[in-house]
């Protein structure tokens, strides 16, 4: 997660506090998006951004998670999302969330 990013989500949860931020991720593949999920959740573990030693323990999700593909309106859905859906490894990238989420996650 870039620098900006970390930027925004920590200004987000100090607005609005953590228990009421949810942050959606849209990585490609589930390493990416486990270290997106661990930098919001346990703070920046590469110790470059604002995020340093930051344990938000934010709730965190990936757009192909069905709990959060069961939110969106199906034609929404099909027309942004269910393409890249079909090349990801949907099934690591969920196992990689649940991981950060059981790990991590205070809310």
């Amino acid at each position: 997660m870039d620098l900006e990013n970390q930027r925004r989500v920590k200004a987000l949860a100090e607005q609005y506090g953590p228990e009421n931020t949810v942050v959606l991720l849209g990585a490609a593949e589930g390493e990416a998006a486990g270290l997106a999920a661990e930098t919001v959740t346990n703070g920046d573990p590469t110790f470059a951004g604002p995020l340093t030693g930051v344990q938000l323990g934010l709730r965190v999700y990936h757009v192909c998670e069905p709990e959060v593909k069961a939110e969106f309106d199906p034609d929404v859905y099909s027309e942004q999302v269910e393409m890249m859906e079909m090349v990801l490894d949907v099934d690591d990238i969920v196992n990689e969330m649940t991981a950060i989420r059981e790990q991590y996650c205070k809310y």
